[in-house]
């Protein structure tokens, strides 16, 4: 899930920051962010979806704006064709940077928490082609939502399905040395950072960790909480920011929802959190898409980093 941007909206976003707003801590744009907490700036990778970036442009690039905007690192999805994810790997070298993790591509249509067992190996077979793209560009983790609780799949059962398939990949994951990285979404499961941990822990396995969505437990949450009773658990993040209406919400820029991001920040401060943090919003038109991705890149600076 990711927030839908206009050419309107960036627009007068960028027209807002320029003029510097006067806006609440909470809603603050990135040019409002509260001071970083004691400490200074935090050790943080700041990356952003492959998906983000220009379609029309080649992989080659793609990634050299990526790098030009400020961005650190790329998430890529699952490529299963190889020729493909040989022309990415090369693009991403010849750029500079580094695909840090991949966005497993089929556990929302093929979940591993189905009674089907076609749909569970459709699902497996698309987390050991995510391995094995990590392994080829480099990438230390592949992101995973285990499980999809709906009216055919239980909680007790997403839970204890989704752990049996996960536990036959920690072989495969181990041997490559990618890490399995479980994101909350909204899926119905997950639903709170104690059941969060409990998952994780259950595996008893280094190859296990949390993907952490500042966005996404808004709704039900506050992600300065979940950041600090996962804790070491965490190995990357996804940086979404989510506004309330009165009677609807929607998926927002940095800074301009209702995530604190100078409480988060200080609870990444406090965890010691030092792996990456990927922006994972919409992309909006080629024609706007170096000066939005700038834009980002420095409210990622600010909100996240605690750069002045």
């Amino acid at each position: 899930m990711r927030m839908r941007s206009t050419r309107r909206e960036f627009l007068k976003g960028a027209t807002a920051v320029a003029a510097g707003a006067a806006l609440s801590p909470q809603n603050a744009t990135f040019g409002d962010a509260p001071a970083a907490p004691a400490g200074g700036t935090l050790p943080i990778r700041k990356g952003v979806l492959l998906d983000m970036l220009p379609k029309k442009m080649s992989y080659a690039d793609r990634f050299k704006m990526a790098r030009d905007v400020g961005f650190e690192v790329v998430q890529a999805p699952t490529t299963p064709d190889q020729r493909e994810a040989e022309e990415i790997k090369k693009a991403a070298d010849g750029a500079g940077i580094a695909i840090d993790s991949v966005m497993n591509m089929d556990h929302w249509k093929y979940p591993l928490s189905s009674g089907d067992p076609a749909v569970v190996e459709k699902s497996m077979q698309g987390m050991r082609t995510s391995l094995d793209n990590a392994k080829l560009w480099g990438a230390d983790a592949v992101l995973l939502v285990p499980a999809v609780v709906n009216a055919q799949t239980s909680y007790r059962d997403a839970w204890t399905r989704s752990q049996e398939q996960i536990r036959k990949l920690l072989p495969l994951a181990e041997e490559l040395r990618v890490e399995i990285s479980i994101e909350e979404v909204w899926n119905k499961f997950l639903l709170s950072p104690l059941e969060f941990a409990t998952y994780v822990d259950e595996f008893k396995s280094p190859w296990v960790k949390a993907w952490f969505d500042v966005g996404n437990v808004v709704l039900y949450g506050y992600p300065q909480d979940w950041i600090r009773t996962l804790g070491k658990r965490i190995d990357k993040l996804h940086l979404k920011d989510f506004k309330r209406r009165q009677s609807s919400f929607e998926w927002v820029n940095l800074g301009d929802g209702d995530v604190d991001w100078a409480a988060v920040r200080s609870a990444l401060a406090e965890i010691g959190f030092s792996g990456s943090a990927t922006v994972e919003l919409e992309s909006v038109d080629d024609s706007i898409a170096e000066g939005y991705l700038r834009d980002v890149s420095q409210r990622v600076d600010k909100l996240v980093l605690g750069k002045e």
